[in-house]
């Protein structure tokens, strides 16, 4: 069958569906959800077909004359006899008719199709469907991981952020969605410990603007991000936030969002892996653990330790989760292991520090609670690192 590839408007339009099959419930959902008047016949209907929104049902065996008002026939039952008169129906009153059957029969083809936000993407390979689902799937896959870049034409003044969460360090554990989302992007706001590496596939013409916080050093505060990101979204461009780990996880996202949400933007927020789970599991390290660990927690260290309004509660955190999980404590290592055993956790109790985690330079530095800041200061290991105190820190290998 040769012909021309062509999206059909079917909102409102009526699509008559003769069977209720496994392959008439596919073809159904596909036409329903393109806001079809989806008209089914047939006696006998899967359940997921009687349970599709927006289909009518006619409990029956098709008759000539059902296909009045259609724009669209399928014929989808398992009585070629039964699919032959629904496609010289069709024919006779100048509709196009899909036959799941034999395709070469009818006068219209279901593609292979992939769906992207705005973007949607059809596949034919004549008589061989396995192959266009196939070239399909390998199509989603480029676009998905970046192979295959296309980045959407938006109205003007349709401006938007997303914050996306870039993982532990290692560029391959971004989400796909965030990698998308990157490569689609007009404007980077980038961090110190997002995935660097992603921003050389970018496209020259983006702007990328780093924003390079670390100890004691701020290229630009929170409210100049935030004055930033808004800024750009407002001048129409898509603007991603990048960001190490998870945006809600010590990444003070939740302040960018609100900045956002007040301006009148349209924002969305994509998950990272974070650091605090995936440093451990990278050194082996489960943060929890049958028979050793039933919970953890996750706290800053980028306070000072020793000062009341730092808002550590010392006695809750050494004597209540089994695991605990310290980011950006590094440089007050030893005053947050003093706290912890004056306030009851053992001095013994394993512990570790994960550095750059995830990337070539990762290095595991294990002690015990007392002796780990000793021990990464001999090991010359400083940040980036992850901290992990708890019976787990013992398990794993190096």
């Amino acid at each position: 069958m040769t012909g021309v590839p062509i999206l059909l408007d079917l909102l409102g339009r009526r699509v008559v569906l003769v069977g209720g099959g496994a392959v008439a419930a596919r073809r159904g959902r596909t036409f329903a959800e393109a806001g079809a008047d989806v008209l089914v016949i047939a006696p006998e209907v899967v359940g997921e077909l009687a349970e599709l929104s927006g289909v009518r049902l006619l409990r029956r065996r098709y008759q000539p004359g059902d296909l009045a008002q259609a724009w669209l026939a399928v014929a989808a039952t398992d009585d070629p006899d039964t699919n032959s008169a629904v496609a010289e129906e069709a024919a006779a009153g100048r509709i196009f008719c899909i036959r799941a059957d034999q395709a070469d029969a009818g006068t219209a083809r279901m593609p292979a199709v992939l769906r992207r936000g705005e973007l949607t993407v059809s596949v034919n390979a004549g008589r061989d469907p396995r192959r266009a689902a196939g070239l399909r799937d390998l199509i989603a896959a480029a676009l998905d991981t970046g192979a295959l870049v296309s980045r959407p034409v938006r109205p003007p003044g349709a401006g938007s952020v997303a914050l996306v969460g870039g993982g532990p360090g290692d560029p391959e554990l971004i989400t796909v969605r965030g990698r998308r989302l990157l490569l689609e992007a007009d404007v980077v706001v980038t961090d110190r410990l997002a995935p660097r590496s992603l921003l050389d596939a970018l496209d020259p013409q983006v702007e990328i603007i780093d924003c390079g916080k670390s100890a004691h050093r701020h290229n630009l505060t929170q409210d100049e991000i935030n004055a930033v990101i808004v800024d750009r979204a407002r001048q129409g461009r898509r603007v991603v936030r990048l960001k190490g780990g998870d945006p809600f996880v010590f990444g003070r996202g939740g302040e960018e969002m609100a900045a956002c949400v007040a301006a009148g933007i349209d924002v969305q927020v994509v998950p990272g892996i974070t650091s605090a789970i995936a440093a451990p599991a990278v050194a082996g390290i489960p943060v929890t653990h049958r028979g050793l660990a039933a919970d953890f927690a996750v706290v800053s260290g980028h306070r000072d330790p020793g000062r009341a309004e730092a808002g550590w509660n010392w006695a809750e955190l050494a004597t209540g989760p089994a695991t605990l999980v310290v980011l950006m404590g590094m440089e007050g290592l030893a005053g947050i292991a003093a706290e912890l055993i004056e306030h009851g956790r053992p001095a013994d109790t394993p512990a570790a520090a994960i550095h750059q985690a995830t990337l070539p330079g990762q290095r595991v530095v294990r002690s015990t609670l007392a002796g780990l800041a000793a021990e990464v200061r001999r090991a010359g290991v400083g940040a980036p690192a992850v901290v992990v105190i708890g019976a787990v820190a013992a398990l794993g290998s190096d």
